[in-house]
């Protein structure tokens, strides 16, 4: 197995004790539901003692597929609700907040295209747009007031991605807006950065409203339900939202189907917690072959985790986790040791038919029930509940002859242009049909098995 150095801080792979029990303690406390209503409430009181309006920020980056899902979206969010939005352009990120950028840029292309039709937006494009595309749009962007940036949007954001800048000068003068030099939209973007990363977050498509984040089209429907909350729905006849929540497809498949899933799991991953158990499920009920091949953790294969990332990460998961009924946020955490000790029963509890039951078991525990896997006896309770033997256990735990399967499933994963997790590939006859990271798009997984079944 490949060697990645311990990177400390935020990213440690071997906290100390007392680390691990702080670390624990304070995001449990955080993602609660009584300080997520505490903190909504302190907003709303805010908003109402200064006499504001009820505004959103959003952070727009160009170049990016998600982005331009939201720009076809955000005007009809403005119209619906009772709402302000303060549009921001921003840059992409790159350092520890995104360790993968080549990656993300390439995927973010196809998974895109591939969601957009979900929502009824478009996405048709296979390539990110030129950097004078940009610059142009920028200008143009910078110069316009938010209600106008919110308007236009759309438009600017199609024209980039269609690499039309002739489009894009008549659109400038249609809009009125002069010569805009370099320097001024540079400062426009470098202003949304910095704001940004005031309000604690680092990537593009994201809409901030009383001191949460919403990511994109994905995560709109927080949003949109908790205008419907406030009473911010200006037509009352019509609840419906603009991008609900999507469900999964059950397709019964035949007997002896040629369809597989391979699930890339890891066992420190908080989205792999909420959506582990609802993957052996879907497995089960459409009668899908389920392959279990797990990875390190991100930090224990070299990828950094920021404090800015892991506290989005955390509060993002309790909200999906309370949105699909999953028990989640009673955390304690398994990094290290824990991980290890369970990766070296994985290979045995398979061959006792229950590696599945083994990881679900881990999971809950450490991410649903707060217990301290670093201690003996609660490994062994985990063993004991996935209905194998500790004496057994206890005779191979902690050997290292599972380090090449994990490594192998690793390679595999970035072979296929992924690197999170969990990551899903969907094989037909031992081809990839689909793939795709993200606990959030097993529904997407759900339709493409029904139209290719």
């Amino acid at each position: 197995m490949a060697e990645f150095s311990e990177q400390g801080g935020s990213s440690t792979m071997d906290p100390s004790r007392f680390r691990r029990y702080v670390t624990s303690r304070v995001m449990s406390k955080v993602i609660e539901t009584k300080s997520l209503r505490r903190s909504r409430h302190r907003a709303e009181k805010k908003r109402k003692k200064n006499n504001l309006p009820h505004i959103v920020e959003y952070f727009h980056q160009l170049n990016d597929g998600y982005s331009h899902l939201t720009a076809q979206i955000i005007s009809r969010l403005k119209s619906k609700y009772n709402i302000e939005i303060k549009c921001y352009l921003v840059s992409e990120t790159d350092g520890a907040n995104n360790p993968e950028p080549d990656l993300l840029a390439k995927y973010a292309l196809e998974d895109s295209s591939q969601i957009s039709r979900h929502f009824n937006l478009s996405f048709n494009f296979n390539k990110r747009p030129d950097r004078d595309v940009i610059k142009k749009a920028s200008k143009i962007i910078a110069n316009l007031t938010d209600d106008a940036r919110t308007e236009n949007l759309e438009t600017i954001s199609t024209l980039v991605w269609s690499n039309d800048i002739q489009a894009l000068e008549k659109l400038s003068e249609n809009l009125e807006i002069g010569d805009v030099n370099d320097e001024f939209a540079e400062r426009f973007i470098q202003q949304g950065n910095e704001r940004r990363s005031q309000l604690g977050h680092y990537s593009g498509a994201m809409f901030f409203y009383g001191d949460e984040w919403y990511w994109g089209v994905d995560r709109l429907y927080h949003l949109e339900r908790r205008f419907l909350e406030l009473d911010l729905v200006i037509d009352h006849t019509d609840n419906t939202l603009l991008a609900p929540q999507k469900t999964l497809k059950i397709t019964k498949l035949s007997k002896n189907n040629n369809f597989a899933l391979e699930f890339f799991p890891s066992l420190r991953s908080p989205y792999t917690a909420i959506v582990y158990d609802r993957v052996t499920q879907f497995c089960d009920e459409c009668n899908l072959k389920l392959v279990m091949r797990p990875v390190l953790p991100m930090v224990m294969r070299g990828l950094p985790v920021t404090r800015k990332k892991g506290s989005y990460i955390f509060k993002d998961v309790a909200r999906e986790a309370r949105a699909n009924g999953v028990s989640f946020g009673n955390f304690y955490d398994p990094i290290g040791k824990p991980v290890r000790d369970c990766y070296s029963l994985f290979g045995w509890a398979k061959k006792n038919n229950r590696s599945n039951e083994l990881l679900s078991h881990f999971l809950s525990a450490a991410f649903a029930m707060g217990i301290n896997l670093s201690k003996t006896r609660n490994m062994k309770y985990v063993v004991e509940r996935a209905g194998l033997s500790w004496d057994e256990a206890n005779k191979i735990i902690g050997n290292k002859d599972w380090h090449d399967e994990i490594e192998l499933n690793r390679k595999t994963i970035y072979a296929d242009g992924l690197w999170g997790v969990p990551s899903f590939r969907l094989l037909k006859d031992k081809k990839t049909i689909y793939s795709a990271w993200g606990q959030d798009r097993l529904w997407v997984l759900s339709r493409i098995l029904s139209e290719f079944s």
